[in-house]
C-alpha cells in the first residue's frame, strides 16, 4: 500500500536530492500540474529534480522502502494524465540533458531521459544521420516521456513506433536497482526483452533514465502535397497507389477533414486554405528517398494517377520547403485549433487501415445520435491506422455536451472494438482509461499485466493510479 509522503518523509527525499535536486514552490511546481488541455490538475508536495541516474535509483529507492507514491514526468506533454501527480511525489528528469553518445558506423544515439527530442533529431542532423519520430510537441516532449509512452507521430507508416526506434535503455526499477541496458544490438535473443516491458508502460515498470536510439541515412529528395478527396474510402486507394507507386517511399500519410481544416484557418494564426476550393477530405501527402528527384517526380505521377482514376479532386505540390511547412503547419495545428471551440470528447483510437471508414462512418452516426449538432474533427495517421476524432460541442450547447461525455466515449469505444481497434493508439492509457481499458482487454491480458507488476513493484510505489 501506498501513500503520499509524511512532513518527516519530505524532509529525506530533500536531503537525499541535495542542493538544486527538488523544490516545493508553488510557482515551480504549477506548470507542472496541469495538462495541456486544462483536463487534469494535479497536487504534489515535492517536486525531485536528479541529476545522474544513480540519483534516481537512490530517490526510488528510498521511496519503495517506505511506500511512498511516486509520478515520474517528462515533458508534461501527456494527454491521459497519466504524468500529473493527485498527492504522490513527483519525479521530473528535466536536468538529464545530456547526449552520451553519437556513432554514425552503429548508427545510434544515446540520450538521456530529459533531452528534448528536438535536440536529438538536431544532434542526429548535424552528424549526417536522421531520427525519423516527429510530432507536433517535439519541441518539450522528452525521450523519456516518449519512451515511456511508446509515442508514435507521423512517420509510423515507414519507421514504426518508439519501440522500433529504440536499441537500448537504461532504467531504475522500483526497487531502485539500475538496469544497464544501453545496447546497441539489432539482435540478441537471451530472454525477455525488458526494454520493451519498459517502454509503453507509462512509469509504471520503472523509470526510464536513457535510450539507445536508431539513426538512419539522411534522405535529400523529399516532396510534399496536399489533395482533397471525397471521401475516407478514395484516401486508402490513395494509399494503395502511393506506396505502390513510390516504392517505399511514402513516409506520412496524414488525413484531416474539413471542419478540422476550418478550425484550423480560423483558429491559428498564418494558416491559410491549402487549395482553390474547400473539399470534405484532405490528405497530406509526404515521400522521401535517397535518390536525388526520385520524391518529387513519384509524387507527380501518383497525384496524375489518382486525378485520373478520380480518386482526388485537386492537389498542391509544394514548390519550395516553405510551402512544405506550410501544409505540416495545417495538419499540426488540427489539435490546437479545437481548443478554443469549447467542451469537447477527444479520442485517440487506431483500427486496421482497411476499417479506417467504417469507423469514421458509425462513429459520426452515434456522436449525432448523443450529441446533436455537434461539430466533429477527424484527423490523423490514417496510414497506420491511427484517427485523432474529436466531438465538439454545438454552439453554445457545452454543459449538456459535457454531461453526455461518458455515453459518447462508451458508444465510440464500442465501435473501435468491433472493429478490431484499440482505444488508445498512441497517447497511452493514464488516468483517463484506465478503468475504462477493462471492458476491452481480456481476463487473461489483465492478469499477465498485473502479474508483471506485481512482480517488479510489489508495494505499486511507481504512477499507482495508471494501468492495471
Amino acid at each position: 500500500m501506498t501513500d503520499a509522503p509524511s512532513p518527516a518523509q519530505i524532509d529525506a527525499l530533500k536531503a537525499l536530492a541535495g542542493e538544486g535536486g527538488w523544490s516545493d514552490d508553488p510557482d515551480r511546481l504549477a506548470p507542472k500540474l496541469v495538462e495541456w488541455r486544462d483536463r487534469w490538475l494535479g497536487s504534489t508536495p515535492l517536486l525531485l529534480l536528479p541529476r545522474k541516474t544513480a540519483e534516481v535509483a537512490a530517490l526510488i529507492s528510498f521511496c519503495a522502502e517506505h511506500g511512498i507514491a511516486l509520478v515520474p514526468q517528462g515533458g508534461n506533454t501527456g494527454l491521459v494524465g497519466g504524468q500529473i501527480p493527485r498527492g504522490e511525489a513527483l519525479l521530473s528528469l528535466e536536468r538529464m540533458r545530456a547526449i552520451r553518445d553519437l556513432d554514425v558506423v552503429d548508427d545510434v544515439l544515446v540520450a538521456e531521459a530529459g533531452v528534448p527530442l528536438v535536440e536529438v533529431q538536431d544532434a542526429a542532423a548535424r552528424a549526417g544521420r536522421f531520427f525519423p519520430l516527429s510530432l507536433a510537441s517535439e519541441g518539450t516532449a522528452t525521450i523519456g516521456g516518449l519512451c515511456s509512452t511508446n509515442a508514435g507521430g507521423t512517420a509510423v507508416l515507414r519507421y514504426g513506433t518508439m519501440r522500433s526506434l529504440v536499441l537500448g535503455i537504461e532504467a531504475v526499477l522500483p526497487s531502485g536497482q539500475i538496469v544497464n541496458g544501453l545496447k546497441r544490438l539489432r539482435k540478441d535473443n537471451t530472454g525477455y526483452d525488458l526494454k520493451h516491458l519498459l517502454i509503453g508502460a507509462e512509469g509504471t515498470l520503472g523509470v526510464i533514465t536513457a535510450a539507445a536510439l536508431k539513426l538512419f541515412p539522411v534522405l535529400n529528395s523529399r516532396a510534399v502535397a496536399v489533395a482533397g478527396l471525397r471521401s475516407p474510402e478514395d484516401a486508402l486507394r490513395l494509399l494503395t497507389l502511393a506506396k505502390t507507386e513510390s516504392g517505399g517511399a511514402v513516409e506520412a500519410f496524414e488525413l484531416m477533414n474539413r471542419t478540422g481544416v476550418g478550425l484550423a484557418i480560423k483558429n491559428m494564426p498564418g494558416v491559410r486554405e491549402p487549395l482553390e476550393a474547400a473539399y470534405p477530405w484532405y490528405v497530406l501527402i509526404e515521400l522521401a528517398s535517397a535518390e536525388q528527384g526520385h520524391a518529387e517526380a513519384a509524387l507527380e505521377r501518383i497525384l496524375e494517377k489518382a486525378f485520373e482514376a478520380e480518386l482526388i479532386q485537386d492537389a498542391g505540390i509544394a514548390q519550395n520547403e516553405t510551402q512544405a511547412e506550410a501544409f505540416w503547419t495545417l495538419r499540426e495545428h488540427q489539435s490546437a485549433a479545437q481548443k478554443p471551440e469549447g467542451k469537447n470528447w477527444k479520442f485517440d483510437i487506431s483500427a486496421p487501415v482497411s476499417n479506417v471508414p467504417e469507423f469514421l462512418a458509425r462513429a459520426a452516426v452515434a456522436a449525432e445520435r448523443l450529441a446533436p449538432g455537434c461539430r466533429i474533427v477527424a484527423f490523423g495517421h490514417v496510414g497506420d491506422g491511427n484517427i485523432h476524432y474529436g466531438v465538439i460541442q454545438p454552439d453554445g450547447g457545452g454543459e449538456a455536451h459535457d454531461a453526455g461525455r461518458a455515453a459518447g466515449e462508451e458508444a465510440i469505444h464500442d465501435i473501435v472494438h468491433d472493429l478490431g481497434g484499440s482505444i488508445s493508439a498512441e497517447h497511452g492509457l493514464g488516468a483517463m482509461k484506465t478503468v475504462e481499458a477493462l471492458r476491452y482487454k481480456s481476463s487473461a491480458e489483465v492478469e499477465a499485466m498485473r502479474a508483471i507488476r506485481a512482480a517488479l513493484d510489489p508495494k505499486r510505489i511507481m504512477n499507482p493510479r495508471v494501468l492495471f
